[in-house]
């Protein structure tokens, strides 16, 4: 009998640590590829040409799948093969990353927004002369002739962006079945113990993901985006420019394969598992046993061992779906505790939806560094404070009011270094007509007219066009026509400007007064604000992670057993829906209220922002963001006071127990009252 009990035990062992190893690696595919989603952002809204209101209603698109599905999928897919659940939506996922990446193939060629002929412009050695008095540049204003440009009525890729949109909504709907049955499933089979650890260690490999996801969009970004179909010579912009592209539909290839792997464990483990430690000789009945109490929420199916063999049927499983609901939702820390976490992924998906963006566009950073600095600094910050939270409620044994009080102390802390950013500000970056007038003195108000100036009135320019040059006088202008150049030398990125009559009205007549492609970089004193910015952020970022896992603990303690894969559904449900689809447009739609330069489409009509006010984009973005940490904080002071509340209850009623089961004393009559009265409250309450 020995023999028998240790042969079988080591298999099951071994297979809760594959079920282990599989969940850690498929958390850390899809945060890849979540990571390299948000990373490709400012690429997607400059290929497709698309405001960012626009863009966060296509980043909103992931949660959109998930809401199709999440609540049939927590709920039925309890009682199913779980593991083969999470194979499925690994599957679906790959075919979605696959999708986003689809328009690349038939959008055709990259064509940036430019005031020179593309050919003319690049291949010719010719010198250019931007600013005459016969230029025919204002055509340029008006909207183009449909009869002379038949490939205008239906630009190639005009609405492709709808393939990107559908394509991470099946990312969406994928990623579904992975947390509330991949959390549940381990939580079922593993000590309660080892809880903690395990779902930090989860987590800690997860997060390696995003690491990587915007280490590859870093890189990618920096490659041209029709990579191998043009010759990289020709091209007059640089990574760093505001209408550049990079490779992104590379990087969802990269992912999807990384996701498609990912699901081949899954296929392999069984539907259910004995309890880790539990002795083998128990057998059958036992196993059958902890499936009927973990799994089933029927009563009269738990105790019947026999029907356990019988497929369960649609309709069994609908008809007690109103009632576990209703039982889940009179819990009141976790509905509390939903609230809470609902404000603060508002503000969470906001930030890391846009960050990017704000470091570009506030410290002059370019898309690629600002992608590489988040996910070299900030995500390792993250890592170390997930492993670190689970580590100190393993190693002090913290209880529920413990890993709240670890909560509540991360929140306040990560809310008190996001304030200190608010007053982290670099300058706007000078750009004539925009945020300064020709003559150097900042601007406060901006219309199409204060592009013109009396050094360019006679140069028949564009005032639509984005094609910047920088001076020698470090100031930027909107185009070489704008800054009342002669001639220029050279080709391509090496394109160099000369006799621009405005650069000479802030500068002595013998200095020079030409200028280069792209923009002026910000002044030094800039980056040196940008270091303190990136250390507060790091620090905060560890700080709030360092709550993520206690936070994740009292949410599990807090709900009944049987009701442990319908409540983790429903919170995904409930925040993905309201604190993942409307941050990123209303976000997004605030932050376009800040631009100050818009770029026009090829064939006329407002395309994606070159130029944001800086400041009123710091004050928009970080304000908002704050004010919702700090509601977060405040909900989590209100639900800290209900847990201690709930504690102190169950303490006196577990006590009142112990008086009755004593058995004398007039005290144990009120304590029986108590507990009888609480009868059908007792699923109200938390398992705390």
């Amino acid at each position: 009998m020995s023999v028998e009990s240790k042969k079988p035990r080591e298999p099951c062992c071994s297979k809760l640590k594959l079920f282990l190893a599989s969940l850690a690696f498929v958390y850390f595919a899809k945060a890849f590829g979540g990571a390299y989603m948000k990373s490709s952002i400012t690429q997607i809204e400059r290929r497709f040409d698309i405001p960012s209101s626009l863009i966060g209603v296509i980043d909103g698109s992931f949660e959109m799948g998930n809401l199709l599905v999440i609540a049939f999928v927590s709920y039925f897919g309890a009682k199913l093969h779980r593991p083969r659940l999470i194979g499925i939506g690994c599957l679906v996922m790959a075919a979605g990353s696959f999708l986003v990446a689809l328009p690349h193939f038939f959008q055709g060629l990259y064509k940036y927004e430019t005031s020179m002929s593309h050919s003319a412009a690049v291949n010719s050695t010719e010198s250019i002369l931007p600013c005459l008095s016969n230029h025919s540049m204002p055509d340029a204003d008006e909207m183009p002739d449909t009869a002379t440009k038949p490939a205008c009525v239906n630009p190639p890729g005009s609405s492709m962006w709808i393939y990107v949109f559908l394509g991470n909504m099946l990312r969406g709907i994928g990623e579904t079945p992975i947390m509330p049955l991949g959390v549940s499933y381990l939580d079922d089979f593993s000590r309660e113990e080892n809880t903690p650890f395990y779902l930090a260690c989860i987590h800690t490999v997860g997060i390696l993901g995003p690491m990587f996801g915007f280490m590859l969009g870093s890189f990618l970004a920096k490659i041209y985006v029709d990579i191998g179909f043009v010759d990289l010579d020709s091209i007059t912009i640089t990574h760093k420019d505001s209408r550049w592209v990079g490779a992104w539909w590379l990087g969802f290839i990269v992912t999807g394969t990384v996701v498609l792997l990912s699901s081949i464990p899954f296929w392999f483990l069984p539907k259910s598992l004995p309890k880790q430690g539990q002795e083998h000789s128990q057998s059958k009945s036992t196993e059958l046993t902890t499936v009927a109490e973990q799994e089933n929420f029927l009563p009269e199916e738990t105790q019947d061992q026999e029907e356990k063999e019988k497929p369960v049927t649609f309709q069994e499983l609908a008809k007690d779906f109103i009632p576990s609901l209703k039982r889940l939702f009179r819990n009141r820390i976790y509905s509390m505790m939903i609230l809470t976490y609902l404000v603060a992924v508002n503000g969470f998906i906001g930030m890391i939806t846009f960050k990017p963006k704000f470091m570009e566009q506030t410290y002059g950073q370019s898309a690629s560094r600002a992608i590489f600095m988040i996910g070299i600094l900030n995500l390792p910050a993250v890592a170390l404070g997930i492993i670190t939270g689970g580590f100190v409620l393993k190693r002090f044994k913290l209880g529920v009011i413990g890993a709240a009080r670890v909560s509540i102390a991360a929140s306040v802390g990560s809310c008190c270094m996001l304030a200190i950013q608010f007053f982290i500000q670099c300058e706007n970056a000078e750009v004539a007509g925009l945020t300064v007038s020709y003559q150097g003195v900042p601007q406060v108000s901006y219309n199409q007219q204060t592009l013109l100036s009396q050094c360019n009135m006679g140069c028949s320019c564009s005032l639509k066009h984005w094609d910047p040059v920088c001076a020698y006088n470090g100031m930027t202008y909107a185009s070489p026509c704008l800054a009342g150049c002669q001639m220029s030398t050279g080709t391509g990125r090496e394109m160099v400007f000369h006799n621009c009559t405005c650069i000479g009205e802030i500068m002595t007549p013998a200095m020079n007064m030409s200028a280069v492609l792209g923009q002026c970089s910000r002044r030094s004193e800039c980056d040196s604000k940008f270091r303190i910015y990136m250390a507060l952020s790091v620090v905060g970022s560890f700080i709030s992670a360092c709550g993520g896992t206690p936070g994740y603990i009292v949410l599990l303690r807090s709900i009944q057993p049987d009701l442990k894969s319908l409540a983790l559904g429903m919170q995904t449900l409930i925040v993905r829906t309201l604190g993942g689809i409307p941050p990123p447009i209303y976000f997004g739609a605030l932050i376009d209220r800040t631009c100050l330069k818009w770029g026009t489409k090829q064939c006329g009509g407002r395309g994606a922002c070159r130029l944001y006010d800086a400041n009123t984009f710091r004050m928009t973005f970080i304000g908002l963001i704050t004010a919702l940490y700090f509601l977060s904080n405040t909900l989590w002071g209100v639900l800290y006071l209900k847990i201690v509340k709930r504690q102190k209850k169950l303490a006196l009623r577990n006590q009142a127990k112990e008086n009755e089961q004593e058995g004398n004393g007039v005290g144990n009559g009120h304590a029986s009252i108590n507990i009888a009265k609480t009868k059908e409250d007792t699923d109200k309450e938390s398992t705390i």
